[in-house]
């Protein structure tokens, strides 16, 4: 194969977009000046919790921070599988927001969120807990399990707020944490470095649920887990791992898929390599490397963090990922779990072009920039002609400019997001497991004085309705205000989430029916008013799933046809 060179620079930058794609969501933070918080025992001890109140409900939840789910993943351990909490004597605080697993958190500060952001420490198996007060003894609550998303570099427990969610809708809330970057995904593509720890620290967190969460008034039997893009992906990997098998019942993923085509990393031994030059290691062996990484201090783990070429991703590595994730998407062995699976209708709208494109794009822009812009996405084209076709389909002749960004936007939205949402959809269908499909359309009116009025719903735009964003009473500010017809938003999204957690199925007394994605494919399209929608990208979907493939198999027989010709002229020549 014929790889296409992408410059450091570019590189860089792909690595500083793709993370601040995955991690921009609202921060959700929620504090409690009461020092006489609830307190709870669990099987491993006590816990100090909070009291806290939402806007809009008289119900009082009580939160339950940084609470351990795994030994401390330092020493011996960095780079080991999870393994399990020792339990405490008396009572543990838990009114404190944990550390942030290891990662860039210049990034983090770089939103100029009012609030103090914690520090960073391989110390950082920690889950935060929120449930309604007070719930009966045999309460047996259903259980949401979310994992956050950050491409699997940044990102922490302490940027959402289960809160709401916990008071609208009578669920317990358990937000986790896994982790990050070279720690959570170094591999050396062998039994030195498997890699997936992260995953696997998703496992620990799933396992803990199960084994504790009914002190919490909540139902170990009744378990969804539910992400948004890396935590999307991380939930459609936890459906294909056998290692997750009856550690959750039901599935939402948000805005990512373990379909998507760049996300194994078909080679660990080569990223390994580039991490022991970046570090001076002094082997290059798979073993050698290891111990080099077990010896970094965390100062020279976080330049890793920092290093914008390095790029960490999932292995197969026969534990958590038996075989890669496309193959057991096809076969259909996964676990068959309800599933709700969706995207929003402009997922590559402002974020990832604001960071992508050069000056000036929001007027327009040229095929060239493009074509330059988009390589990155196709490392393993022989034939940069056959990016050529594709641009051919989203940006017709070149010749208009605002049609050509309009048409970058769409390419990548459709490369991340849309087409692996509808492939793992289908999927799943095809499995005869349920699944629900739903495209969230409607852009947070707070941030429309921020973006330039094209862009619709773009990447983490539903975050805020999920969460309840039009009832916190954090003291992470959402700037601007929510319209009453968004209140109401918040009220559906955050029902249909809980119908699910609660039955398998969104649906319920007072919201627009949602049929399952079946035959017709139809989907759910979710915005101020809501309705059903068939055949989610259609178009888009045929072109890349049978006219792209036959297309590029005409070009490969005109290329053997004219290698063919060449040798038969070389011949004759000869002779």
């Amino acid at each position: 194969m014929k790889l296409i060179l992408i410059s450091q620079r570019t590189l860089a930058t792909m690595k500083l977009l793709i993370q601040l794609i995955l991690v921009a969501g609202v921060a959700y933070v929620t504090s409690s000046t009461a020092h006489d918080g609830p307190l709870i025992h669990t099987k491993l001890g006590a816990l100090r919790g909070e009291y806290l109140r939402v806007r809009g409900k008289t119900t009082v939840v009580h939160s339950y921070l940084g609470v351990p789910f795994a030994k401390p993943p330092v020493g011996p351990l960095r780079l080991a599988r999870p393994q399990p909490v020792q339990g405490w004597e008396g009572v543990r605080d838990a009114t404190k927001q944990p550390y942030m697993c290891v990662q860039n958190r210049q990034i983090s500060l770089n939103f100029g969120m009012d609030v103090e952001i914690p520090e960073v420490s391989e110390d950082c198996l920690y889950l935060n807990v929120y449930t309604p007060a007070k719930p009966a003894e045999d309460a047996k609550l259903p259980v949401m399990v979310w994992i956050h998303g950050g491409a699997f570099a940044i990102g922490s427990a302490f940027f959402y707020d289960g809160s709401v969610l916990a008071a609208y809708q009578n669920v317990v809330v358990v937000l986790i944490q896994y982790r990050l970057g070279m720690l959570g995904l170094f591999s050396t593509g062998d039994d030195n470095a498997p890699g997936n720890m992260g995953l696997l620290d998703q496992v620990a967190a799933l396992q803990w649920v199960q084994e504790n969460i009914q002190s919490f008034g909540g139902d170990p039997s009744s378990v969804t887990i539910f992400g948004e893009s890396a935590g999307g992906v991380s939930v459609s990997l936890q459906v294909l791992s056998p290692l997750s098998s009856g550690l959750f019942h039901r599935g939402i993923a948000e805005s990512g898929t373990s379909a998507m085509d760049f996300l194994i990393n078909a080679q660990p031994l080569a990223v390994a390599m580039m991490v022991a030059n970046a570090s001076d290691c002094a082997g290059t062996k798979p073993h050698e490397m290891v111990d080099c990484v077990m010896q970094m201090s965390t100062e020279d783990v976080l330049k890793m963090a920092e290093n914008p070429v390095l790029m960490f991703g999932i292995t197969v590595d026969k534990h958590f990922l038996p075989k890669p994730a496309q193959d057991l998407i096809k076969s259909h062995e996964f676990n068959k779990v309800p599933l709700i699976n969706g995207i929003n209708n402009d997922e590559c709208g402002w974020l990832l072009p604001a960071f992508l494109a050069p000056p000036g794009w929001v007027d327009g822009m040229d095929p060239e920039t493009i074509k330059q812009s988009v390589a990155f996405f196709f490392p393993n084209v022989e034939d940069s002609r056959i990016i050529d076709l594709i641009l051919e389909e989203y940006l017709g002749t070149g010749e208009d400019r605002v049609k050509n960004r309009d048409g970058f936007r769409e390419l990548l939205g459709d490369i991340m997001f849309n087409i692996p949402a509808i492939k793992l959809s289908n999927a799943h269908r095809d499995s005869g497991a349920p699944v629900y499909m739903y495209e969230f359309q409607h852009p947070p009116s707070m941030l429309s004085p921020k973006r330039p009025s094209f862009v619709k719903a773009d990447h983490t735009d539903e975050l805020q309705f999920v969460f309840g964003g039009c009832f916190t009473k954090g003291h992470v500010n959402i700037y601007g205000t929510f319209t009453e017809e968004e209140d109401e938003l918040c009220r559906t999204v955050m029902s249909y989430w809980g119908n699910f957690a609660r039955t398998g199925s969104p649906n319920g007394a007072g919201l627009t029916h949602w049929p399952m994605y079946g035959a017709g494919g139809a989907y759910l399209e979710i915005g101020l008013k809501q309705q059903v929608g068939n055949h989610l990208r259609a178009d888009r979907f045929t072109y890349w799933t049978e006219t792209l493939p036959k297309k590029i198999q005409e070009r490969k027989q005109q290329q053997h046809q004219q290698q063919q010709q060449q040798q038969q002229q070389q011949h004759s020549d000869e002779l």
